[in-house]
């Protein structure tokens, strides 16, 4: 596991090998066998959670056990993300394994923001991560992916321009970090299955 230097501007926390390569490809066999719903996407005042011109991807159901590894992995990881950020985290939500199929996607949104009153769950949200179980390729392949690249959105704080974009790249083992008010999409899926793990410190 290594810490890699991130651009300044992106607000980025990213380990390497956060999860390795053997852990990787058990949980992406595990979560590629499992079943799955569509997974929710929360709008104040909408009807009903799932709304896939929004979000279209499926949350999957993993072990317990496995569920609760990572979820250790990234508690052990909590004062270092939380020292990164400049914030006192406690909490962390149990982690969702996610599988992106060719053509899902999620459009630009904040996974906390104080203005979600009806949601106190992402109310109190400060930093959400990603993990990827697999990466993405222009030429995808069985255990890889094509699209589905994270895009972080920043504000241009030295020229007050249009927003500073930071694209990443999708790598098997990689954790992604960042506020939780940060705008962030995933761009369509052009080919195979994009796997990846979510989860909120608060």
């Amino acid at each position: 596991m290594r810490v890699l230097n991130a651009p300044a501007a992106s607000g980025l926390f990213l380990v390497r090998d956060f999860l390795d390569p053997q852990v990787c490809a058990a949980v992406r066999a595990e979560a590629g066998a499992a079943s799955g719903h569509p997974a929710p996407v929360y709008i104040e005042g909408a009807e009903g959670h799932v709304h896939e011109d929004v979000r279209k991807t499926s949350s999957l159901e993993v072990s317990a056990a496995t569920a609760a590894d990572v979820e250790r992995r990234l508690r052990e990881l909590r004062e270092e993300i939380g020292g990164h950020f400049g914030l006192s985290l406690t909490g962390c939500e149990p982690p969702q394994f996610l599988r992106y199929g060719e053509g899902d996607f999620f459009v630009r949104h904040q996974d906390g923001d104080t203005d979600q009153i009806e949601f106190d769950h992402l109310r109190v949200r400060k930093v959400s991560v990603v993990i990827f179980l697999n990466g993405g390729a222009s030429e995808p392949s069985e255990e890889t992916f094509g699209g589905g690249e994270l895009l972080i959105y920043r504000s241009n704080e030295e020229t007050g321009a249009g927003p500073l974009v930071f694209p990443v790249p999708g790598e098997a083992g990689l954790l992604v970090a960042f506020r939780s008010d940060t705008v962030h999409e995933v761009t369509p899926v052009t080919g195979g299955e994009r796997f990846t793990v979510v989860s909120w410190f608060n």
